[in-house]
């Protein structure tokens, strides 16, 4: 089995390589090694997907594993931004895909700007069953229902002590919730407020 899946690592990785030799694109060293760091990512997630017993993938037994789908690794939509919160922090109402209602803070937002034009996204703080608190970025795009998952794709998002800070905002690490792949989940439903309008074209695809 750890020889099966170390070959099948490093054939992705193969592939991979030769994929963005094929394709015209010229990058700098550096933005070579961000890609493959990333795409070394997304092999090793594919291996927890399928083999460990956490995953969607074994948590349910109507769920059926198939290697993850993912845009091209694009080094442009990496942004840099401090967090600007709310002086303000009004708790919100949200929906989980399974119907339930959940209360959320708007903790604040970050910016990005894109082919000469601004963005912003809002950071939520949640609090899990547990009493832990997180931070999380849910959104919609122009790509969400047709590309990639209906209901929205996630970006993780870890707070800083520092109000000055610098945050990395890396698009090529959206992923898709569990819900999107067994519906023993329920994850939060992104707001008209969320919808961001632009064709995000990296990070996770659609599943199914």
């Amino acid at each position: 089995m750890m020889l099966k899946n170390n070959f099948y690592k490093i054939f992705a990785l193969l592939l991979f390589t030769v994929l963005i030799n094929s394709c015209g694109i010229e990058y700098t060293h550096e933005q070579q090694n961000y890609i493959s760091s990333i795409q070394k990512m997304r092999v090793e997630k594919d291996d927890y997907m399928k083999n460990d017993p956490n995953s969607p993938f074994n948590y349910d037994s109507n769920a059926v594993f198939n290697p993850l789908k993912y845009f091209n690794v694009d080094p442009s939509f990496v942004f840099k931004s401090k967090l600007y919160e709310y002086e303000k922090k009004d708790t919100v109402e949200i929906f989980g895909t399974l119907g339930e209602a959940r209360k959320t803070i708007i903790f604040g937002y970050v910016k990005f700007n894109y082919d000469e034009k601004d963005y912003k996204i809002n950071v939520y703080r949640g609090q899990t069953k547990k009493g832990d608190i997180y931070h999380s970025i849910w959104f919609t795009d122009k790509t969400t229902n047709d590309e990639t998952y209906g209901v929205g794709r996630y970006l993780d998002f870890e707070l800083n002590s520092d109000e000055n800070f610098i945050y990395t905002i890396d698009f090529n690490l959206v992923y898709n919730p569990y819900c999107a792949y067994s519906a023993k989940y329920s994850c939060a439903i992104p707001t008209k407020k969320d919808y961001i309008n632009l064709e995000i074209k990296v990070g996770e695809k659609k599943f199914h």
